[in-house]
């Protein structure tokens, strides 16, 4: 646990406490539902009906009526996405599922924000190549157009992993390193110690629903495409706000609400634009080539001997080539671009900033910054896989009869006008699970029935 500075030791401060802690994941189990449902919603009306029999196969098939599934899914769908939204998390730590933990995440060796955003920078990527959630988004698609219709046990894994993958990746924390994707980096909200990753997975979305208008606790008028996907869930009054104000002819009173931009959230750069940035990739690796020809011409006295700086190492051109070149080639295709998509949803960490730039103003709130001054360290292959609790967390659980925190003066309250009021002004988070859904719908539509198909499979 994260303890005060010269009081306890090290072991108190961060090491141990990281077995005994309990969890938190990206988007928490209801941003990943609201995600799935909102996918559903957007999918062609053949395709739930082919999902649901992957996640449940039928006992003779034969016998099934195409025109009966059809009725159903119209009115009333054969089965729920929702459900198996967080399936992904309840699953990585039992046997044989332990190397799934990097596939929920991706960080840059090069990436610090919200001083410096790099995705991924001259050093490439941590961990094994290809381990991550980027790669993950290409490696399940493929895997689910491979065995759809011949492999129902491998579809329905790779159809949970998928539907759980695309969400991950639409978390900006779950796209940065820095302190486990905000897992370490200690914070209060609504003076109640916590971590900025927490903050984003659960606590902004538990607010959006306590504040959601009275009128979306009923169903929506003309919506019978979206009310047919509800379930009874106590995030439904939210779905039918995502809907009516993102993408309906409504309009809300936040900035961000409206119908959103979904038509080009789809869309991937061309052959022309990835081709650009393959060209500015190998500048960079030839830039390293050239400084270390500078330094061998200066060392032997043919010039440039005052400028000719240290020479980059063998290793130092070998690994910028290898982690700057061929990522988005493997992962990243015309129509299904992990990459691409990330990118983008990766800068609001510094650009918005998700980051705080605050927050690196109070290294006590640091756990690399504490394990750091005790002289230990704590593996970065947690990244999200624990929530990163602390002493202060469990004080304030039991500060006095009436709940009331504990005061900590010490860090860096999120719950303000400046921090969370921007982010529910601007339909942030509403916008982010919009655009994984839409996502996922698109991935699912070309996977099962639409043009694109023939296509996807092709290109991957």
């Amino acid at each position: 646990m994260l303890i005060a500075s010269s009081l306890y030791p090290c072991v108190a401060v961060a090491c141990l406490g990281l077995a005994y802690l309990p969890s938190a994941y990206a988007w928490g189990a209801a941003g990943h539902e609201i995600i799935a449902t909102i996918a559903q919603i957007h999918l062609e009306p053949d395709v739930l009906p082919v999902l649901c029999d992957i996640l449940d196969p039928p006992s003779n098939p034969s016998s099934q009526d195409p025109n009966d599934s059809a009725h159903l899914s119209a009115s009333r769908p054969p089965c729920h996405l929702a459900p198996i939204a967080a399936w992904a998390d309840k699953v990585r730590r039992t046997p044989g599922y332990g190397n799934t933990a990097p596939l929920h995440y991706v960080g840059a060796l090069d990436d610090s924000p919200s001083s410096s955003c790099v995705f991924p920078g001259s050093r490439g990527w941590a961990g094994r190549r290809d381990n991550n959630v980027l790669a993950a988004v290409t490696n399940k698609t493929r895997a689910l157009f491979g065995a759809l219709g011949s492999d129902a046990e491998e579809a329905a894994e790779a159809l949970k992993f998928l539907v759980h993958f695309v969400g991950d990746m639409h978390m900006p924390l779950h796209l940065t390193g820095k302190e486990r994707g905000g897992n370490g980096a200690r914070v209060t909200f609504d003076g109640r110690v916590t971590n900025l990753h927490t903050v984003w997975d659960s606590l902004l979305i538990a607010h959006a629903l306590r504040i959601v208008p009275s009128n979306y606790t009923l169903p929506l008028e003309d919506a019978a495409g979206v009310e047919v996907h509800l379930r009874g869930a106590i995030y439904d009054p939210y779905v039918r706000r995502i809907m009516h104000e993102g993408f309906g002819a409504g309009v809300g009173p936040s900035e961000g609400a409206g119908r959103f931009e979904d038509d080009r959230w789809l869309s991937c750069p061309t052959e022309e634009e990835r081709a650009a940035a393959r060209r500015a990739k190998r500048s960079a690796v030839w830039d390293v080539i050239v400084s270390m020809l500078r330094f061998i011409r200066g060392w032997l006295g043919l010039g440039y001997g005052d400028n000719a700086g240290t020479m980059p190492s063998l290793g130092q051109v070998l690994e910028r080539w290898w982690h700057t070149t061929g990522d988005e080639e493997r992962w990243d295709s015309d129509g299904l671009c992990p990459y691409a998509w990330a990118r983008e949803i990766h800068e609001l960490n510094c650009a918005f900033p998700v980051w705080p730039p605050e927050l690196d103003e109070h290294p006590s709130a640091l756990l690399s910054e504490l394990a750091e001054e005790h002289g230990c360290s704590c593996s970065d292959e947690a990244h999200d896989e624990h929530h990163l609790n602390t002493a202060a967390e469990h004080d304030d659980m039991h500060a006095n009869s009436s709940g009331t925190p504990r005061p900590h003066p010490d860090l860096l309250e999120l719950d303000t006008p400046r921090y969370a009021g921007r982010i529910r002004k601007r339909w942030l988070v509403e916008r982010l699970l919009a655009m994984a859904g839409i996502r996922l719908a698109g991935i699912l539509n070309a996977l099962v029935a639409g043009d694109e198909s023939a296509h996807l499979s092709t290109s991957l």
